[in-house]
This record gives C-alpha cells, structure tokens and sequence, in this order.
C-alpha cells in the first residue's frame, strides 16, 4: 500500500477567530454561506431577515424565516456553555409566537439545558420546535479554521429525510415566499429565452433565492440570487471544489483584464472562512418582493448572466490549480 501524508485536525479556541458574540460571530453567522452550512446541519432553508432584532423584551441575535414553512426562525449564539439567561430569552420568544423554530448555538451545552431542549420538544406540538447546537473550529496544519456544527437536540423524529419531504411539496402548498421566488425565476427564465444567449432559461425555477447556472466546468457555477433583507440582487460566479481558492487566486490575477472586457469592477469575494469563493456584481436599493419593478431587476441580472458566462466560460475551463504559486512562496 501506497504511503499518504496524512495532515491531524487541530482544535481551534472559538476566541481566536471570534473575540465576541455581538461585533464578531453574530455577523459571521447571519453571512450567506455559514447560514447555508448551519441549514444544512438542520436540514432547513434559512433566508436572513435581520440582526438583532426586537422580539418583546429581548433582541434576538439572528432571525430568519423557514422557506419551508414561511415560519420564523430565531437563532441565539454563545461562544461560551450555555446559560439560563439564554434559555429563559428562548422560552420568551417562545411564548410570544404562534409557530417558531428556536436555534440555540453555543461552545457547550450543559446537561440540564440540553435535556430542557428535549423536555420542550416533547411537551410542544409541531408549531415550535427547539434546536440545540455546538459550534467547533478545526484545522489541519495551517489550514484556515473549519465550522463544525453538531446537533445535541431536535425535536422528536426529526431527520433530514423529514425535512426534505417538507421541502419537496408542490407548488399549491407552498408559502407565499416560495411561491414569489418561482414566480420571480420563471419571469427572469422569460427573459433570458427572449435575449437568447449563452445562459439558457431553459430550467425549472425553484423554491428558493437563488437560480444557478452551468459555465461548463464542474465546481463552478453561475448564479442569480435575491438578497431581499439587503434589497439587492447579484449575479456571481460561484467556485465551490476543493481547489477553489488557487481557481480564485489565478482569476483575480486577471482581473484588470476581466473587468476591462466586461467594462464595470466586480466584488472577490475570498471567503476565507471556507473552501468555497465567489466573485460577483450587485444591483442594490431593489426590491424583489415588488412584482412591479422585475421587469428592471430581470432585464439586468439576464444581461449580467450572459455577460460574465461570455468573460469567464473560457478562463475557467483553462484553470490549472497546479499554475497558482502562493506569494509567500515565490
């Protein structure tokens, strides 16, 4: 048998990357790609409606709606165990909404509050359920730290099989946003079959904020997204493979020339926290949930679309990861 260099998962303190709860992980949490990780880790499609935000006495640290449900869910964080000032937030917000997902996030749960979790989820009906989640930091080397988080309490019979099945209802079933995000892709998918250019509309829109796109390499992708909490839409190019950031890095070398070709800058988006990076153009103060201004917002993200597929396919289909040279190393 072949001998492998094997790298050791290294523990990182929640401390050294985040100093506090409010300034630094609150923010890091409600970002697009670590709310997609925390979803995917409960097996539900969150969409950020806002930060701190007042719900009776209290403010709760991120509240996001179910886009399977259009319930709302509130997500509490500590970089410490978990304490009774916490659960007591929870049971309040708990008590003040007729349907509601509660996510509690923390370094460590104590045994009593993790069993409190389980005592609610057994006592309630299925309009409120309680989530209870570590969070942990990993590293291998140098490597930049990884999130990790790991579910101590759900409600009863949860799965991801459970929630996918809720996820994959019909049209006639879904919520008011689902049933606005078809409609918004299906209108856009219109416009893209009328400018008939290399991004076809050709698909099925879905239930969710954003639409990809094939550029004719795996682990890349287009996509058009709706940012309705930020009153913005964008289009990206979006890496996601395990050599995304050499792909990132040998892109951005050519960014004088890429923003030339295309005539406007766009946003490059590392993503240091991840594997993935993405690069972007942003069309901000819109407003998706008005149907009356899609015309504008469809007309841009289809020009955008076929735009950065005509400047990219070719660069990206020529990447090696091989020709990426670290700075540190040159």
């Amino acid at each position: 048998m072949d001998d492998f260099s094997l790298g050791r998962l290294e523990r990182v303190e929640l401390r050294d990357i985040w100093a506090t709860e409010a300034v630094d992980f609150t923010p890091w949490l409600a970002g697009d790609d670590n709310l997609r990780l925390l979803g995917d880790t409960l097996g539900i499609d969150l969409e950020l409606e806002a930060q701190e935000k007042a719900v009776g006495p209290f403010r709760a640290d991120i509240l996001c709606k179910d886009l399977g449900s259009d319930n709302w869910v509130l997500i509490e964080n500590q970089l410490e165990r978990t304490d009774h000032l916490h659960l007591g937030q929870l049971l309040t917000y708990a008590s003040g909404l007729e349907a509601v997902t509660i996510v509690w996030v923390a370094a460590r749960f104590t045994e009593e509050h993790r069993s409190t979790l389980d005592w609610l989820n057994k006592i309630t009906n299925e309009t409120f359920r309680f989530f209870g989640l570590e969070v942990e930091l990993w590293k291998i080397g140098d490597s930049p730290a990884a999130p990790k988080f790991n579910i101590v309490s759900k409600p009863n019979n949860w799965s991801r099989s459970v929630a996918k099945a809720a996820r994959e209802i019909d049209d006639s079933a879904l919520s008011d946003v689902r049933l606005l995000q078809v409609n918004y892709w299906t209108d856009l998918h219109s416009v893209l079959d009328q400018l008939s250019g290399p991004v076809s509309g050709a698909r099925k829109p879905q239930a969710q904020s954003w639409m990809n796109y094939a550029i004719g390499r795996a682990g890349f992708s287009l996509a058009a997204a709706m940012k309705r909490w930020r009153s913005r839409v964008q289009v990206e190019l979006y890496i996601s493979c395990t050599e995304a950031k050499p792909f990132f890095y040998l892109l951005r070398e050519q960014r004088e020339s890429i923003e030339a070709d295309l005539g406007y800058q766009l946003e490059w988006e590392e993503l240091p926290d991840g594997q993935d990076s993405r690069i972007f153009v942003a069309l901000d103060e819109v407003d998706p949930d008005e149907r009356e201004h899609w015309p504008v917002q469809h007309e841009w993200l289809a020009k955008k679309l076929n735009e950065l597929h005509s400047v990219f396919s070719k660069r990206v289909r020529d990447l090696k990861s091989g020709d990426w040279v670290d700075h540190e190393d040159r």
